[in-house]
């Protein structure tokens, strides 16, 4: 009876132990957009009843490529924070197939929806010499 928990035991243990969660990668921040996506509530005669609901866009390069994700926030009035909204911020990220998580400030996570994955523009090198004519 023993050997028989010891080893219900360990067969339950095991699935947890691939349940490791990806590293966090830095990436910088590209362009954050506050948009509005309207949605029909409901029809009163031939006229539509809509609701505007607020969306962010954010851009993250990582590396050479752009990853582009949505955020829905729960209430109208919730923001993003504002060290996200400096040019070329640095932020903490962990990426997954189909979802972002942004590293806040205060050590908590955003969940974005990566909506696209787009590779980034080459820099061009100012200090190469320009050819002479």
């Amino acid at each position: 009876m023993k050997y028989c928990c010891v080893l219900l035991l360990a067969v339950v243990s095991i699935p947890g132990l691939h349940a490791a969660e990806k590293p966090y990668l830095t990436g910088k921040i590209v362009d954050v957009q506050q948009k509005k996506t309207t949605h029909i509530l409901y029809y009163q005669v031939d006229t539509p009843i809509t609701k505007d609901e607020p969306y962010f866009e954010v851009s993250v390069q990582v590396k050479d490529t752009i990853y582009i994700g949505d955020y829905s926030p729960r209430h109208a009035a919730d923001t993003l924070p504002e060290e996200w909204n400096v040019p070329q911020a640095e932020v903490r990220l962990r990426l997954e197939k189909h979802y972002m998580y942004l590293m806040r400030p205060s050590g908590t996570e955003l969940q974005f929806v990566i909506t696209k994955r787009v590779v980034a523009p080459a820099q061009q090198v100012s200090d190469s010499p320009s050819p002479k004519k």
